[in-house]
């Protein structure tokens, strides 16, 4: 059912890192056997219903970017390598006017975000066509407290009423643009894509993600990331194994 719609996806990955306090840029960084950014572009490249990706990075990493992550891997679906913006929302935007004509719906998603499952790109793609604007997000395990500028408490939310917004964040395209034409209109600044679409009064529907499709932040992400990959190859290798007996 998505084979009527053109879909890319736009890899956000270049971020300045400052918490992660390395002379690189985070997406660069190793996780056991290749570049993070790498693990993140390959679940793109994996999934039938994505027809292009396009990767926004830094300026002068460029071409680094296209020699050692995208002809390195071979990953044939990026089209294009465009150049970032100051904040996050420049950069997607960018992204935006860099899509195929054809594009009807729009992904985007974190470079530092490598564990996101195919799964959940089907499912967000599959959320966008049947409703026009979803994000894969997960309900929060802590309670959270609101507080004012003197660290006092002002309220309690009901935690089962709050939600941790995690991507792909996924819309069709007319929307997203307008999304974007309004915020720059108003010169809004938000904090995900989604918020812009609220703004617009559009319906936007939580779409279950998973716990494992964390944003790699700090030096102690990468030690979780690197545990995971572990687990996962382990699991990958015992069900090797376990075809080979039969």
């Amino acid at each position: 059912m998505y084979r009527d719609q053109f879909v890319s996806v736009i890899i956000a990955a270049a971020g300045m890192s400052n918490r992660m306090k390395s002379k690189i840029n985070k997406q660069f960084i190793f996780l056991n056997d290749k570049p993070m950014l790498a693990h993140t572009i390959e679940k793109f490249e994996r999934c039938k219903y994505v027809d292009e990706i396009i990767v926004v990075a830094k300026e002068d990493e460029i071409n680094y970017c296209k020699k050692e992550i995208i002809r390195k891997y071979k990953f044939k679906k990026v089209s294009k390598i465009v150049r970032g913006g100051k904040e996050r929302q420049d950069s997607v935007y960018n992204g935006i006017l860099a899509l195929n004509e054809k594009s009807g719906i729009v992904l985007s998603h974190d470079g530092a975000r490598p564990f996101v499952s195919i799964k959940s790109i089907v499912d967000s793609i599959e959320g966008a066509y049947n409703y026009g604007a979803c994000i894969i997000a997960v309900p929060v395990k802590d309670t959270i407290k609101v507080v004012d500028e003197n660290n006092n408490i002002n309220t309690t939310p009901e935690r089962n009423l709050l939600w941790q917004a995690q991507t792909p964040q996924c819309f069709r395209k007319d929307i997203l643009m307008e999304a974007y034409r309004k915020a720059i209109e108003d010169g809004f600044l938000g904090t995900d894509d989604s918020m812009l679409v609220e703004r617009l009064g559009i319906d936007v529907k939580i779409v279950m993600g998973s716990y494992e499709n964390m944003k790699i932040t700090t030096p102690e992400d990468i030690v979780i990331a690197e545990s995971l990959l572990k687990d996962k190859s382990e699991i990958y290798r015992r069900k090797e194994i376990a075809f080979q007996v039969r």
